[in-house]
C-alpha cells in the first residue's frame, strides 16, 4: 500500500490470525448459567449481521490492540490478553445505543446451548449473566460504546462500537487495527480453504501513523507515542505494565516528559486515595491474571514513576500515594508466601517514648461495644534486609528499600 500507516499481512500473519479467529473462547456465566463455547469469528459475524439487519450501518470490523500486536510479531514474544474487536458503525441518535446493546444480548441468548428454555429469558438477565461491564461515551469528539463480556481466565471479549473516537491509542506499540472484513468474507465461502497460494488480502493499520516505525518500536520493544497531553490518566498503569515487560523508552528526555504528563493526567482523572487503589487493582485484575509473579515487579515499576515525575502533587498526597502504592507491593508479596522470615529481617521503627522509674503510665480505660478502628501510618524509611532470600527487587538486588 502506497499509505505511509497500513500494511497487508504476510501469509504466516494471516495465519496466526486465523488461529486466533477460530479459537473457541469461554463466555462464563454466573451463577447457574452455562458457560458459553462460542468461536471469535463466529461472534464477530453474528452480530454484525445482525447490526445490518436492525438498520446500523457497520463499515468495518478491525481487531485491536495487543491481539492485533500479538499477530504481527508474535515471533518476539509478544503475548496478548483481551480479544479487543471494533465495529465501525454509524450512531447519529441516542437511540442506536439502545440497538446495539439489544443486539448483543440478543446473540448472547442464541449462543445458549440447546436444551435451555430461552423464552423466559429477558436480555437484562443476560446482561446480569454474562456481560463483566457496559460502557458508553457520547460528547462532541467521542460517541462509542463498549460491553465485555466475562472470562474468568481474562481473556475477556471486548466488543466497541465506534461512531468516533478521538484517540484510538497510547503508544505505537498498541496502536495496530487489522482489519476482518476480507476474512470474514473468505470464512462465508465453505469451499475457501487458506493456502500459501489462495488467501485473503488483509490489511494492518497503525493509528500511530507510520506503520513501518511502528513495527520497528514493536520488534525492538520500544516505548514511543504522539501527542502525550491526548493520553487519559490510564495510560500510566500502562506505561509502567511496558516497563516490566522489558520495553525502554525510544528516546530517554522523551520520556521524562511524558512521565510527567502521565502522572498529571492519572492524578486529574482519579484525584483522591480511594479512587487510584481501585483503578490500579482493576488494573492488575484485568492484566495479571495467571501472572501474579509479575505484579509486585508492576507495583514496584509504578511506584518508582510516581515518585520520580510527579510534580503536580502537594509532598504529603504523594507520600500518601506512595505509601499505597508501596502497601500494595508488600500485599502482594504475602499473598505469594514469599515474605521473609523474621529471622531475616532487620526492622528499623520508632521507639515508644520511656517514662522515669516512679511515674505512672498514662491510663488506658475500655469501653463496651466493638474495637476502635485501627490505623496503621508507615514509619519511613522501612528497609528489609534477605541475606539469603528470594529476589524482592524487579532487579537481580537482594535488598528491598521503600524510601
Amino acid at each position: 500500500m502506497s499509505e505511509i500507516g497500513f500494511s497487508n499481512l504476510t501469509w504466516d500473519q494471516v495465519l496466526i490470525l486465523d488461529q486466533v479467529l477460530d479459537e473457541v473462547i469461554p463466555i462464563h456465566g454466573r451463577g447457574n448459567f452455562p458457560t458459553l463455547e462460542v468461536k471469535l469469528k463466529y461472534i464477530i459475524r453474528v452480530v454484525k449481521d445482525q447490526l445490518i439487519e436492525q438498520g446500523i450501518t457497520v463499515k468495518d470490523t478491525r481487531l485491536n490492540g495487543s491481539t492485533a500486536s500479538y499477530i504481527l510479531a508474535s515471533h518476539n514474544g509478544i503475548s496478548h490478553k483481551d480479544l479487543d474487536i471494533i465495529f465501525g458503525v454509524e450512531l447519529p441518535h441516542d437511540q442506536g445505543f439502545q440497538v446495539v446493546k439489544d443486539v448483543v444480548l440478543g446473540c448472547l441468548l442464541d449462543f445458549l446451548p440447546k436444551g435451555v428454555k430461552k423464552e423466559k429469558i429477558t436480555r437484562t438477565t443476560m446482561k446480569e449473566a454474562y456481560v463483566q461491564k457496559m460502557v458508553k461515551v457520547c460528547n462532541q469528539q467521542d460517541r462509542w460504546s463498549l460491553i465485555s463480556l466475562s472470562n474468568n481466565t481474562g481473556k475477556n471479549v471486548e466488543l466497541k462500537f465506534v461512531n468516533s473516537l478521538r484517540r484510538q491509542f497510547e503508544f505505537s506499540v498498541d496502536s495496530f487495527q487489522i482489519i476482518l472484513d476480507s476474512v470474514l468474507d473468505f470464512y462465508s465461502n465453505k469451499n475457501a480453504k487458506l493456502t500459501p497460494n489462495s488467501y485473503p488480502a488483509v490489511l494492518a493499520e497503525s493509528m500511530y501513523g507510520d506503520f513501518q516505525e511502528a513495527m520497528t518500536h514493536l520488534q525492538y520493544k520500544l516505548i514511543s507515542t504522539k501527542k502525550p497531553e491526548e493520553i487519559r490518566g490510564g495510560g500510566l498503569l500502562k506505561y509502567s505494565d511496558l516497563l516490566v515487560r522489558n520495553f525502554k523508552p525510544a528516546c530517554e528526555a522523551e520520556m521524562k516528559t511524558l512521565e510527567r504528563y502521565m502522572c498529571s493526567r492519572f492524578f486529574i482523572d482519579f484525584p483522591n486515595i480511594v479512587e487510584q487503589q481501585r483503578k490500579i487493582e482493576l488494573y492488575l485484575h484485568n492484566h495479571f491474571i495467571g501472572e501474579e509473579d509479575s505484579k509486585y515487579g508492576y507495583l514496584m515499576t509504578l511506584r518508582r514513576v510516581v515518585s520520580d515525575s510527579t510534580i503536580c502533587l502537594m509532598t504529603h498526597e504523594k507520600r500518601q500515594t506512595i505509601d499505597m502504592i508501596t502497601f500494595m507491593a508488600l500485599r502482594v508479596l504475602g499473598e505469594q508466601a514469599v515474605l521473609p522470615s523474621t529471622h531475616n529481617v532487620t526492622c528499623f521503627y520508632q521507639p515508644a517514648p520511656c517514662f522515669a522509674v516512679g511515674e505512672r503510665c498514662p491510663p488506658y480505660s475500655l469501653t463496651a461495644g466493638p474495637p476502635p478502628p485501627m490505623f496503621i501510618q508507615p514509619y519511613s524509611p522501612l528497609h528489609l534486609c534477605v541475606p539469603n532470600g528470594r529476589d524482592l527487587k524487579p532487579t537481580n538486588q537482594r535488598r528491598l528499600c521503600f524510601n
